[in-house]
């Protein structure tokens, strides 16, 4: 039997449905070792839900690649409240009480960017998939990864395209939460449109407690869009668009979200408002990879949920670090950054590389579209794959400068 998503992620952040089970050392270099790794995500707070799905997927990955690869590893979950504050304060918890030196996590930029800090001055290692450009950008450092493709790519790779599909929709307007992450997206976001000679008819910030969007919708509607773009993530980009649907708005212009959730958030927003809409995401179940399908078959047999961009990120992060320790031959910190440098594996979108040079995951992001509900062949088939691509800042233009 398979639990619901939400009864599924409930119970497994008790311990209940996935305990851990003692690896077969498979290595002799690792027996007498084993790695501490914690997981820093918003388990409560206002990015909970992806927050827990993402922990969801390193708990699954945590005990798989752990026998996998013949390595000890102690992991557990931390809650950082999706506060950068509380968040650097557990690490430094964890670092000096507990020496772990290997951690995943980081839903919101200002928290990854933070927690990023920290690891690095303790030699540590952090793998993340928030968006912010400067994780990898001028906020670089040895001791992070990030998974995901920043702001530059998932502007470039929604926006973009959209724009080429529809040359005639000249008047575009954003909303924008008013934080490290909503920034890089609006700027990244106005380059395009000055590539393209597409006009910004406005923009609303708003604050990362808000819930309420209708002051902001009205102010879109009122400057006549022909594209709405949601910049915003999450309980607030669903809220957002659940908002827009109810004002009549997509009938009147198309709309764009950026940087999707994923399947957990299609489901609550519900196919009759996704019909239509436009999404961008770091993964969709549908793509047709050997990583992915073996991820597919993992979360099936654990039981759990059809795995999401958030459960995903939380699974590949974890993978990556052990994948690290396997490839160093070592669990010494520097020894599996410098393994972990340059790395091709087959992941979940295809073939993936972590450049060196700035410790950024090279791999495709997703334009979808929401299908009608005659369209779909199950409940989980809520989006198509319109297109895909990868776009990085270049080495010579990157402002990455690791010493």
């Amino acid at each position: 039997m398979t639990l619901s998503r939400r009864s599924f992620v409930k119970t497994a952040i008790g311990g209940a449905a996935l305990a851990a089970t003692g690896p077969a050392i498979l290595r002799p270099a690792f027996a007498a070792d084993v790695t501490k790794i914690r997981s820093l995500y918003a388990l409560s707070g206002t990015f909970a839900e992806a927050g827990k799905t993402a922990e969801l997927g390193a708990r699954i990955a945590a005990p798989q690649f752990a026998k996998e690869y013949g390595i000890k590893v102690d992991y557990k979950a931390v809650d950082s409240e999706g506060n950068p504050g509380r968040a650097v304060a557990k690490i430094l918890t964890e670092i000096q009480q507990n020496q772990v030196k290997y951690f995943v996590g980081g839903v919101l930029s200002s928290s990854a960017l933070a927690m990023s800090e920290q690891v690095h001055k303790a030699n540590g290692v952090f793998i993340t998939a928030a968006g912010a450009d400067e994780i990898t950008g001028q906020n670089c450092n040895r001791s992070t990864f990030r998974w995901s493709v920043p702001t530059y790519g998932a502007s470039r790779e929604t926006v973009l395209p959209l724009i080429e599909k529809y040359p005639n929709a000249k008047r575009w307007y954003t909303i924008t939460p008013k934080y490290v992450f909503g920034e890089a997206l609006l700027q990244n976001s106005i380059d395009v449109f000055k590539e393209k000679g597409v006009e910004h008819v406005g923009n609303s910030y708003h604050s990362l407690s808000e819930t309420e969007f209708s002051s902001y919708l009205t102010n879109a509607s009122a400057a006549k869009p022909d594209v709405l773009l949601l910049l915003n993530f999450g309980s607030q980009s669903t809220n957002t668009l659940r908002q827009a649907a109810n004002f009549g708005m997509k009938q009147k212009m198309k709309i764009l979200m950026v940087w999707a959730e994923g399947l957990e958030q299609y489901e609550e927003i519900g196919a009759d408002i996704m019909d239509g809409v436009y999404v961008g995401c770091q993964y969709d179940v549908s793509i047709k990879s050997p990583g992915n399908k073996k991820i597919i078959e993992t979360f099936k047999a654990k039981g759990a949920p059809v795995p999401s961009y958030s459960s995903v990120s939380g699974y590949v992060s974890t993978d990556l670090i052990l994948r690290g320790i396997k490839a160093a031959g070592s669990s010494d910190p520097a020894a599996v950054i410098k393994a972990l440098e340059g790395l091709k594996y087959e992941g979940p979108t295809g073939q993936e590389e972590i450049r060196a040079f700035d410790h950024q995951c090279v791999k495709n992001y997703y334009l979808l579209k929401g299908k009608p509900k005659a369209q779909m062949k199950n409940k989980y088939d809520l989006v198509e794959i319109i297109s895909s691509g990868k776009s990085f800042v270049p080495q010579n233009q990157s402002l990455c400068k690791m010493a």
